[in-house]
């Protein structure tokens, strides 16, 4: 398993915080932020983009993902999911929905860490082999 020290994993999540505030979602009131950190260290936030049309709406995880991917990184260790209702504090955690979920599969490995977060000091970590056990990856493609 990949190891990440503490103050990194609470660096993430105030990140993933962080880019909840940039929220896009007049429709559900829910606010989700992500950040995602990449095996350079680098790291990349996404928020919740809401549509009209509700079909292309688009997570913050997956925002998260898209944005690395487009800039051509394809490695990640970990990342970190705060979510709630608009002017609330976080008082639960927000797990990656199917899609996004799906979406880790195709890019990371079973030990990619999946952090749902209150706050700082208050979050799970998961392995994406722990909420995905039987994914569908590349490998069942080629």
């Amino acid at each position: 398993m990949n190891t990440l020290k503490d103050e990194q994993l609470q660096e993430l999540v105030e990140r993933a915080v962080q880019a909840k505030g940039f929220s896009y979602s007049p429709y559900s009131g829910f606010q989700v932020g992500a950040a995602l950190l990449c095996e350079d260290g680098s790291v990349y936030t996404g928020c919740n983009i809401e549509n009209a049309a509700f079909g292309p709406t688009n997570c913050a995880e997956r925002t998260a993902f898209f944005k690395a991917v487009s800039e051509g990184k394809t490695e990640f260790s970990a990342i970190a999911i705060a979510g709630g209702r608009t002017g609330e504090a976080i008082t639960d955690y927000t797990y990656p929905c199917g899609v996004c979920r799906q979406v880790m599969a195709e890019f990371c490995k079973s030990d990619f860490r999946i952090l749902v977060a209150k706050h700082k000091e208050d979050y799970k970590i998961y392995t994406l082999e722990e909420l995905v056990p039987h994914r569908f990856g590349p490998d069942d493609v080629l």
